[in-house]
């Protein structure tokens, strides 16, 4: 993802009379890189590994995910490290901005690997002949009551000895250490520039629309599906990325 086209995110920086409900829209496209990585401990290095996850498990004539794939950090990712022959990248996003914006990034883009943007809902997508499958901050904006069909749509189109990682913002059922990991947050968000106004306004706009579970939730859902294999991969504060394995056939 380049940052040559990435303006300062500003978008909460003056007082707003209403402050209504996050929406991945063309102001946030303008300013997502610098949004992304002045407000998610431990972006780069997830993006990062994910090209080596991708690298070890992407299997030749399959299929690899990213779904909620935004500028397309996590397909780009994938796209210079994968070297399995005859492999497709599917990115999916239901923002249309974000998906054109994805396109010229996309075009500029020197990696062979091809990649076909999908501009939908990732519930309306088909998974098939997977071997890697990403949701990189991306189920946390799905209604709770909708993810473990979402993940068991994955677990089911993806090739024994495939690869879900799943990269969440996280709760923490013990009240002391939520209120911890919420206030090393907010520090990690001024460090990076955020006023006071612009972390709580933010806040505001993700309340009902953002909601994260426990590590325990994620890891009991996983395995209800089917995966074999679950366990944290990164974490850092309340943010943490999970690999979920599907059992080979042999």
């Amino acid at each position: 993802m380049s940052s040559a086209v990435s303006k300062k995110d500003d978008i909460f920086a003056k007082p707003l009379g209403e402050v209504a409900g996050f929406t991945f829209d063309q102001s946030v496209v303008e300013v997502f890189p610098d949004m992304i990585q002045r407000s998610v401990p431990g972006y780069t290095t997830i993006v990062a590994m994910i090209g080596t996850l991708a690298e070890r498990f992407a299997q030749a004539g399959s299929r690899c995910y990213d779904l909620g794939s935004s500028l397309g950090a996590a397909t780009l990712a994938m796209r210079h490290r994968i070297p399995a022959a005859d492999c497709e990248i599917i990115a999916v996003d239901n923002s249309p901005a974000m998906i054109e914006r994805a396109r010229t990034v996309l075009a500029a883009d020197s990696g062979q690997v091809p990649v076909q943007l999908i501009c939908d809902d990732l519930q309306d997508v088909v998974i098939e002949n997977a071997s890697v499958v990403v949701l990189n901050f991306t189920l946390q904006f799905i209604a709770t009551s909708e993810r473990e069909q979402i993940l068991q749509k994955i677990y089911d189109g993806l090739r024994p000895g495939g690869v879900l990682i799943l990269s969440e913002k996280v709760a923490f059922s013990d009240s002391d250490h939520q209120e911890l990991m919420i206030d090393l947050h907010h520090a990690f968000k001024a460090a990076n520039g955020y006023s006071a106004l612009e972390i709580a306004q933010k806040r505001s706009a993700l309340e009902n629309v953002l909601i994260p579970e426990t590590l325990y939730d994620h890891r009991t859902r996983l395995k209800s599906v089917g995966f074999h294999s679950v366990d944290v991969w990164f974490q850092c504060f309340n943010f943490a990325s999970l690999i979920a394995i599907k059992q080979r056939a042999d």
